[in-house]
């Protein structure tokens, strides 16, 4: 009875569009005021306990480096630097498009970030050569989750947070699999340019406009070397390497660029504000939701009926993937993580699976879920960016997303493409 009580409301309070971190907090409120035994104060002190991580830092200090670094410019130098690399390949702007979502994963680590910064430029730019608008927006959010893929990445922070697993290890596991996912999108991309003759550049660039392009976004490529080499090296924690990265950022574009302004500052500040509440507020509440299922032994019970459905581990992922595919189609990245990867992750280890390679099974699962309606944070974002609707953005984005299912499969059927980075540089 209480658990049907329990799915109803959460199942209400998602269709009434309540936000997620509400959804949580309403139905523990409910349980432990109607349900429990338990003292109603253990709300207060579970919400505290929940974000009560020196780990959390990362997070704010990371969405502000990204604000910082979105501000200055490095963008457009990214963009000219990498028309360099691709920009005579058919379909130039395009694949300009998903490598420079590749590149910029390391300056923000979220994928709606990247949509907005990229799309900002790239979108009305594929547009002026000739791309439909809902192409330009499906290229620029299906290739925008590599962001949270490719280290650094606010959304391990979140799930080593919860599962304990090394962030350091959770950053270098990422890097195949992003960079497999950035392959992908591109083969596509060449398809459909050759298919539907997209424009191509046919002109050669200057060797010293090369020479310019290429100091100009070292700039801005240098950020996450410092991350990631700080983090490698032992001599500072993913915390300190985002505060590091904001103090960078604020170099760069105060005294490097001169660019920043104390009104772009304020604006990053705020931004970074809003952002992380949201962030943290929902993993206060799905903490204090956490313990509601713990109470009522929902992760038992789900180990039990997948127990029992198969003892296959080939089937069981399969069916992991499936589930996570959906849950990301109607629930938010961090949510999905913070409510499920405690319940999936033992059940996958009494299945065999390295518990770092099943973190980037969930995490490439649930970051695919930005671009798949009906939720498809990254397509609303995109939407008033390309100027189309978000109903034709979902239909061209529909190809890149099965490119990307097809790469998923494959990183959860070959565990050694997650695990190759991680063993190199000592996390295994």
């Amino acid at each position: 009875m209480t658990l049907a009580v329990l799915i109803f409301v959460f199942i209400l309070t998602m269709a009434m569009g309540i936000p997620i971190a509400f959804v949580f907090g309403i139905g523990s409120i409910l349980y432990f005021a109607v349900f429990s035994n338990i003292p109603i104060t253990i709300i207060g002190q579970q919400l505290y306990n929940g974000v009560d991580s020196f780990v959390l830092l990362a997070i704010p200090f990371f969405i502000l480096a990204g604000q910082l670094m979105n501000r200055t410019g490095i963008t457009k130098d990214l963009v000219n630097f990498v028309q360099v690399l691709v920009g005579r390949l058919p379909g130039a702007l395009a694949q300009v498009n998903i490598v420079v979502s590749i590149l910029f994963a390391g300056l923000t680590g979220a994928a709606v970030a990247d949509t907005a910064a990229i799309g900002s430029i790239l979108i009305p730019a594929m547009k002026k050569e000739g791309y439909s608008a809902a192409y330009s927006a499906a290229v620029t959010t299906a290739s925008s989750i590599i962001g949270p893929i490719i280290p650094p990445s606010i959304i391990m922070v979140i799930y080593g947070t919860i599962t304990g697993e090394s962030i350091g290890a959770l950053f270098m596991a990422g890097f195949v699999p992003g960079v497999l996912i950035g392959i992908g999108l591109m083969i596509l991309a060449l398809y459909y340019a050759i298919k539907e003759h997209h424009p191509r550049r046919t002109e050669p660039i200057p060797g010293k406009e090369i020479l310019r392009r290429t100091k100009s976004a070292i700039i801005g490529l240098i950020m996450p070397i410092i991350i990631i080499g700080g983090i490698l090296s032992g001599e500072f924690t993913a915390t300190e390497a985002a505060s590091l990265a904001c103090g960078y950022a604020l170099l760069v574009g105060i005294v490097i660029y001169r660019s920043l302004t104390v009104k772009d500052l304020l604006e990053s500040l705020l931004e970074c504000a809003i952002v992380s509440s949201v962030i943290l507020l929902i993993i206060a509440t799905a903490k204090l939701f956490g313990m509601v299922l713990t109470i009522e032994q929902i992760p038992g019970q789900i180990a039990r009926i997948m127990m029992s459905l198969t003892e296959n581990k080939i089937i069981f992922l399969l069916l992991v993937n499936a589930f996570l595919l959906f849950m990301g189609m109607i629930m938010e990245t961090g949510a999905n993580i913070i409510l499920l990867a405690p319940i999936l992750l033992p059940l996958a280890v009494k299945y065999g699976v390295h518990p770092l390679h099943f973190a980037l099974i969930m995490i490439v699962n649930v970051n695919i879920g930005l671009t798949t309606p009906p939720l498809g944070v990254c397509l609303f974002t995109a939407a008033p960016i390309a100027k189309t609707s978000y109903e034709s953005i979902a239909m061209k984005v529909m190809p890149f997303v099965a490119m990307e299912i097809i790469v998923l499969l494959i990183i959860t059927y070959i565990p050694d493409i997650v695990l190759i980075v991680p063993r190199l540089t000592g996390f295994l």
